[in-house]
């Protein structure tokens, strides 16, 4: 590491260190596998990870989590089932959608916490996140959940750079918000919405697109990949085999976002 690299890991840790002992709610994604890297390396057995399974978690998406933990970093891991959708909270997908599902999880974490006698929940919130819509950022104030990014004003840039110099193999993972984020507010979250998003995207990253997201509008499929990924995704024999395969998934129609992908663009 740099002397700047070091000089912020360390203030991360020493933040971490004065909790004494922490549950991280792990999602598998940069910013909360830094945050576990940190945590572990300081404390060691008294930094656990747990992870949220669910209808709303792609299923790579956990697998990946559960091998990085155990393969990257060595914490204890907890995978917690939870079921956001038999909530109507949850469901009728308004703006509090977010807050809902994380006064859910943060309160089985507590239930874990207080089980495993750990001091403090955690989480991967970083400085920047906090330029954006969080509601599920306020559901975590409101349970006394820390952000250990955020109080040591470490940046999207910050938690990259210390993840590659910590050799994290996801350093250059791309944000993966949870798939009820695919559905435009007011359209219900179903099971079968859920599936069917997690199989348009699948379509997509099997193709070699890594900035995915799949909307759903009824029978209708809005694709938004990164803006230079475009052109190829236009070639007839991709666009042929995406679009077979998502007419198969039950969309009538498939489009394509001129703008591209581009984080947050559903608040």
């Amino acid at each position: 590491m740099t002397q700047t690299e070091t000089s912020k890991y360390e203030m991360l840790q020493s933040v971490i260190e004065e909790m004494q002992s922490v549950l991280v709610a792990f999602s598998g994604g940069i910013d909360s596998t830094l945050v576990l890297k940190a945590a572990y390396d300081r404390l060691g057995k008294h930094a656990v990870a747990a992870t949220a399974w669910s209808a709303t978690l792609p299923e790579p998406e956990l697998r990946a989590a559960i091998r990085l933990c155990s393969d990257s970093i060595g914490a204890q891991h907890h995978i917690i089932a939870t079921d956001q959708l038999l909530h109507s909270d949850f469901t009728k997908n308004d703006g509090q959608r977010c807050y809902h599902c994380k006064i859910d999880l943060y309160t089985k974490l507590r239930t874990l916490a207080d089980q495993l006698g750990i001091v403090s929940i955690i989480d991967g919130t970083n400085y920047d996140d906090l330029q954006d819509e969080r509601p599920g950022t306020i559901a975590a104030r409101s349970l006394k959940v820390r952000s250990p990014l955020v109080e040591t004003k470490l940046t999207k840039h910050d938690v990259r750079m210390l993840a590659q110099a910590n050799d994290l193999p996801n350093w250059d993972k791309p944000a993966a918000p949870c798939l009820s984020s695919r559905i435009p507010r007011g359209i219900p979250v179903t099971y079968e919405r859920l599936d069917n998003v997690a199989a348009a995207e699948e379509v997509l990253m099997n193709e070699g697109f890594h900035h995915v997201r799949v909307r759903w509008y009824h029978d209708a499929a809005r694709i938004e990949v990164a803006v230079e990924d475009l052109p190829r995704l236009l070639r007839e024999d991709t666009r042929s085999r995406v679009l077979t395969q998502l007419k198969t998934l039950g969309f009538r129609h498939v489009t394509m976002d001129l703008e591209g992908y581009r984080q947050g663009k559903a608040n």
